[in-house]
């Protein structure tokens, strides 16, 4: 799976990832669906394993959620340059994959978030402004819950992972339930996967 390298792609990639930038609302993380329909499924730049090995390695790491982004551009400019073993072309091709992912994800939704919040700072009195925070939650939520489904649907042998799935529900459980801090969740979760019971 690879990207053919020409600047029309380029550029296909980094408009596709500039709408998704502002339709990002909740993070970027929440546009992932989208980003596998369009990176694995539509052009075959990705594999699957790619896709999610860059949101688990991300997501691991500390740091901003939106570093995923960072890592599927890495790569695609990877890929397009034939592969890690293909030279000093392939090294460039992902740190310029990168740099075109992020400048995308980033640029339109940072101008537009500065440009609104100083408007709705200075009219945060008004109803409507009251009204479109409320309305939000439900959707930031609900592209949450879409992303998790598509992270799991790489798990297809419900008989083997069911420990996977029990673990997310007690997990989901103890943060609905408990004011349990959430760094204990991920600690337990990792011993669990370290000892290779999930």
């Amino acid at each position: 799976m690879s990207m053919a390298a020409t600047p029309g792609n380029w550029l296909d990639l980094f408009s596709h990832f500039a709408s998704l930038s502002l339709l990002a609302v909740g993070g970027a993380i929440t546009t992932a669906p989208d980003m596998h329909r369009y990176l694995v499924h539509e052009n075959g730049w990705l594999t699957d394993g790619q896709f999610t090995s860059s949101i688990a390695l991300s997501q691991a790491a500390p740091g901003p959620n939106v570093l995923f982004v960072a890592l599927l551009g890495w790569n695609v400019g990877l890929n397009a340059g034939g592969g890690p073993g293909a030279g000093w072309l392939a090294w460039a091709l992902a740190l310029f994959g990168v740099a075109v992912t992020m400048v995308a994800i980033m640029l339109p939704s940072s101008v537009l978030t500065y440009t609104a919040t100083r408007w709705a700072h200075r009219n945060r009195e008004l109803r409507v402004v009251r009204a479109f925070k409320t309305g939000m939650a439900p959707i930031v939520i609900a592209l949450l819950i879409a992303t998790g489904w598509l992270l799991t649907g790489s798990h297809d042998h419900p008989a083997r992972d069911w420990p996977l799935w029990l673990l997310t529900a007690v997990a989901t459980l103890l943060v609905w339930r408990t004011r349990l801090h959430l760094l204990w969740l991920i600690g337990a979760g990792a011993l669990l996967g370290a000892l290779g019971w999930v």
